[in-house]
């Protein structure tokens, strides 16, 4: 299952979970709708940073559901 560190895996419209920049510490999870990418980069170790459609800012742990 794709984990979220490949932008090809990543589409605006897609569930995801993501961890926000606050939420680092504890691993805590937010779900959402992806509405953009804003990794630039092929992969990342952390993960795809993304924008939601309510929009939360963070890297893609999980994606669907």
């Amino acid at each position: 299952m794709p984990d979220g560190r490949n932008r090809k895996d990543i589409k605006p419209g897609i569930e995801v979970a993501i961890v926000l920049k606050q939420d680092q510490k504890s691993g805590k999870l937010t779900r959402g709708i992806v509405k953009d990418i804003l990794t630039s980069s092929a992969t990342h170790p952390h993960g795809i940073k993304v924008r939601l459609v309510s929009g939360h800012v963070g890297r893609v742990k999980e994606i669907g559901e």
